[in-house]
């Protein structure tokens, strides 16, 4: 309406005019990409904050601990005299839980993706996906009363001898747990693959079952990892419930059968007022702290070249 009047007023109100608001243009414009430049480089001064801080205090702790002492030692009693201070037993809890877990939520996973994306009617669909990502809102401490309270004595009436405290019972509700992530993430990626690869397989004669395991998951697989990075991530990181459920004694076995403590679990129990701060042994929560953060990002790197290779595959 003001380019308009000024166009009819004259030539020169009307150039005025639009470089007014070009002018507001360029201002709204860099403002914007400088909230969305200063919102990126939050999160990287955040998780370089995070880091800085591990490392930092981990320096004090193995300035007492040899590396190599930690990485191999095969017990961990920080509060005994004298401590131990060998990690393998709290990062086999760690591994062992989020094996369980991961052979839970990534087949449930993937059928209930390919289910919604290739099968559901669209209004089906729309109902599924929304009840189903409510499965992530529950807080974990309720799935870890859950676990301890239904799913292991559950266990027992079939696994004899089960302890009341396993990295079983944990295990599976974690899986439950991390359904969401994977079969959400997954479904987006599948529903993203271009209908004519669908059609063009249906014009060859395949089946529907063929075409969303033969054309649509290996077009989906570099979304669809993602998916199973981030539920593998989710896993590692999982706190409440194994502290609840799968006990605090870290013992160095791959028994799912079996009590042991998590690398979490265990920062949880210290954190709690249990050793001195400033002490070697609170020191130690930092040290395994910073093993938890990398074995996440082994993890992450690793989907990334998946990630990229399957990109540059399909």
């Amino acid at each position: 309406m003001a380019i308009e009047s000024a166009e009819k007023a004259g030539p020169k109100r009307y150039q005025r005019a639009r470089q007014g608001i070009s002018t507001r243009q360029r201002v709204t414009e860099g403002a914007i990409e400088w909230a969305l430049f200063l919102a990126g480089a939050s999160s990287i001064a955040i998780t370089v904050g995070v880091l800085s801080v591990l490392i930092y205090e981990s320096a004090g702790f193995f300035a007492h601990v040899s590396v190599w002492e930690f990485l191999t030692g095969t017990q961990w009693f920080p509060q005994f005299d004298p401590p131990k201070f060998g990690i393998l037993p709290l990062i086999c809890g760690t591994l062992v839980t989020t094996a369980v877990a991961l052979s839970v939520a990534i087949p449930v996973g993937t059928i209930i993706a390919i289910y919604l994306s290739e099968y559901a009617p669209h209004r089906l669909r729309n109902i599924l996906k929304p009840v189903l990502e409510l499965l992530s809102a529950v807080p974990t401490v309720v799935y870890g009363f859950f676990a301890l309270s239904f799913v292991t004595p559950f266990l027992q009436l079939f696994i004899p001898g089960l302890p009341g405290f396993n990295m079983l019972g944990p295990g599976l509700v974690m899986g439950v747990m991390i359904i969401p992530y994977v079969s959400s993430l997954s479904e987006d990626a599948m529903h993203a693959v271009p209908m004519t690869m669908r059609e063009g397989s249906y014009g060859m004669g395949a089946t529907k079952m063929q075409t969303a395991w033969r054309v649509v998951f290996p077009s989906a697989l570099s979304g669809i990892t993602a998916a199973y990075i981030l539920g593998i991530s989710r896993a590692l990181g999982e706190t409440m419930i194994v502290a609840l459920a799968a006990g605090l004694e870290p013992t160095l076995t791959m028994d799912p059968r079996q009590p042991a403590a998590t690398i979490t679990a265990y920062i949880v129990q210290v954190s709690g007022g249990d050793l001195p701060h400033g002490s070697i042994g609170y020191q130690s929560i930092f040290a395994a702290g910073l093993v938890l953060l990398l074995m996440t990002l082994v993890f992450n790197v690793w989907g990334y070249r998946l990630r990229k290779r399957y990109r540059e595959i399909y």
